[in-house]
């Protein structure tokens, strides 16, 4: 590794750690950015069904069907037997769904005044358009 790829590598390091202190404050390991979406759609549109994010999402029934039980199994959402239709199941966020939501909104929202006041315009612009592209190209 080249010394500015190690330098990188360190300095990543330490933001993916501040990352993580913030997010294990919450017990919300192995929250993937799918989920954190589907969260915030259920929050938003409560009692919304498993069909309903599918289509919204337009990703296959399995795939969310795989999503929510995670999400359940965790108790970010609860899932409970519609009252007109014992057939379907409407979704609704839990209160730690809730703290994840509100929690990520605030934590990005610090992050950012602190980063604008840390940076000239046009470093923020930059920096923005470096992180930009690196997600555009970026596979994991």
């Amino acid at each position: 590794m080249k010394a500015i790829e190690k330098e990188f590598f360190n300095t990543f390091t330490d933001f993916q750690c501040l990352i993580l202190a913030h997010m294990n404050r919450g017990d919300i390991n192995g929250v993937t950015a799918a989920h954190y979406n589907i969260m915030e759609f259920v929050l938003r549109k409560e009692g919304v069904t498993g069909r309903e994010v599918s289509t919204s999402f337009n990703i296959s029934q399995a795939a969310v069907s795989k999503q929510l039980k995670f999400l359940i199994s965790h108790d970010f959402i609860i899932q409970k037997q519609d009252e007109t239709d014992r057939r379907k199941f409407n979704l609704y966020i839990t209160e730690k769904g809730r703290f994840v939501i509100e929690n990520s909104e605030t934590f990005r929202e610090n992050i950012t005044r602190q980063t604008a006041a840390i940076l000239t315009s046009k470093e923020l612009k930059n920096f923005n358009d470096l992180l930009g592209k690196v997600l555009l190209h970026i596979k994991l």
